[in-house]
């Protein structure tokens, strides 16, 4: 935008976690690299470009003044964030003087509260939320937890007027793969840019951003004026539906199942003659099932987003994508095994066996010489941790389904689906994840 449409404008990164990369940008001055590479009408793409619109990074764990601060520029327009799906959720632990409030929405409800005492509540200082988290209504959501920290550290009618008739908090669906670092390519990468950037992301050509907000913010905000597939909707549930059910529900099958089968890249589990046929079967015999779309423009969606797994230029490791796994499959995964069931009688067995896939991950340990490394809430990590330590596949499946701190309900309530869960735990550890995958495909794991 800046080069194409005259904006004008540069970023400041604010670290969500305590532990992070933000020293590493701000050592190289807040530049880095991006690789991005596809094909493009016909054309195969491999492009390397320096980003260099962030003026600073800020980790508020330790910066929590300069992390204010930021509320006190009155050129500050656009809050954008990307926490994850775990990311968008109410802590009441969270106080109004911690330094930072645990929570994202506690520490942007903090930062707001700050810009409203600063400007002495000038509508002119207003902020342009745009929430990128994989959650429907992102948005709505977002502002929800923001008006209950409002309530619950009693800052004010004032304040709360001014939040609600002055910021706007925008729904968003971003989709892009983004496999991050290139490990395997980096050294390609640095000899062509000839510096020693330690920050290069790699993503695939393609990218699509919808923003439910008014045509007047793209005059603001004029991304499609600079070419880029930004799309500002009426409503953005449509594109959310199809993308999250086609794209991401498969992707979190999958990566749990493939790398508990030997397979490291999405690549590698949508070209397997085994892992590639079950993840068919999942997106087209169960997934599009749930959706109320015209099957041909499902069909479609569906094989381009298996081409996009099959990107020969984009490794995409299935360890990243298993970051906030639990989280990940309530909001990609749960709705569909519930509309599957209230469709059919029965539940889908590849759901639940991804599902199972993941609650084995969870155990740790070692997959050949590899450690397999948990990235998730402490709570999560440790709950499956204890479960595990019980020996009993039973417990672990129970536990699971019960932990409404993860589902905010009790899934042993779904008939039948503690009992399948506790069938695929058991054969995947007798088994192995292969050998139960190929069972499940022959319908050979049968509730007896």
């Amino acid at each position: 935008m800046n080069q194409k449409a005259n904006f004008n404008s540069s970023v400041v990164v604010v670290q969500p976690l305590e532990t992070g990369m933000v020293d590493m940008l701000n050592e190289q001055d807040g530049l880095y690299h991006v690789n991005l590479q596809g094909v493009e009408y016909g054309e195969v793409v491999d492009s390397i470009e320096l980003i260099d619109v962030i003026s600073r990074g800020i980790n508020p764990y330790n910066e929590f003044e300069e992390y204010l601060k930021l509320a006190e520029n009155p050129d500050m327009r656009f809050v954008v964030s990307n926490t994850t799906e775990a990311g968008i959720a109410f802590d009441p632990t969270c106080a109004l003087y911690d330094k930072p409030a645990k929570s994202y929405p506690g520490k942007l409800t903090q930062l707001l509260y700050h810009r409203f005492v600063t400007f002495d509540g000038a509508a002119d200082k207003r902020w342009i939320i745009m929430p990128c988290e994989l959650i429907f209504h992102n948005g709505v959501e977002l502002k929800k937890c923001i008006e209950q920290y409002i309530e619950l550290w009693q800052l004010g009618d004032t304040f709360k007027l001014w939040f609600a008739n002055s910021c706007s908090v925008y729904s968003t669906l971003v989709d892009r793969i983004v496999p991050g670092y290139p490990k395997d390519t980096i050294d390609e990468i640095l000899n062509k840019i000839q510096i020693d950037d330690k920050l290069v992301v790699k993503g695939e050509i393609f990218h699509l951003w919808c923003i439910e907000a008014p045509k007047s913010i793209a005059t603001e905000f004029p991304a499609d004026k600079a070419g880029l597939n930004v799309l500002f909707v009426d409503n953005e549930k449509p594109y959310h539906e199809r993308k999250v059910t086609l794209l991401n529900g498969p992707h979190m099958v999958l990566a749990p199942i493939g790398y508990l089968s030997g397979l490291d890249t999405v690549k590698e589990c949508v070209e397997d003659d085994v892992i590639g046929y079950f993840v068919r079967q999942v997106m087209f015999g169960e997934l599009m099932l749930t959706l109320d779309l015209p099957k041909d423009e499902l069909e479609n969606f569906a094989q381009a987003v298996l081409e996009r797994f099959q990107n020969p230029f984009v490794k995409h490791f299935v360890t990243s994508i298993m970051l906030n796994a639990f989280p990940k499959f309530k909001t990609r995964d749960i709705t569909g095994l519930k509309i599957y069931f209230q469709q059919n009688g029965e539940l889908p067995d590849g759901l639940v066996l991804g599902l199972a896939a993941i609650c084995t991950y969870y155990k740790g340990g070692m997959r050949n010489q590899d450690l397999i490394e948990l990235k998730d809430d402490d709570e999560i990590i440790a709950s499956l941790q204890s479960l595990w330590a019980t020996d009993s596949i039973q417990k672990v499946a129970e536990g699971v389904l019960a932990a409404k701190f993860i589902w905010d309900e009790d899934l042993n309530l779904i008939p039948g689906l503690t009992a399948q869960l506790a069938l695929f735990l058991s054969s995947i550890q007798a088994e192995g994840m292969l050998e139960t995958v190929k069972q499940v495909l022959n319908k050979e794991l049968i509730l007896q």
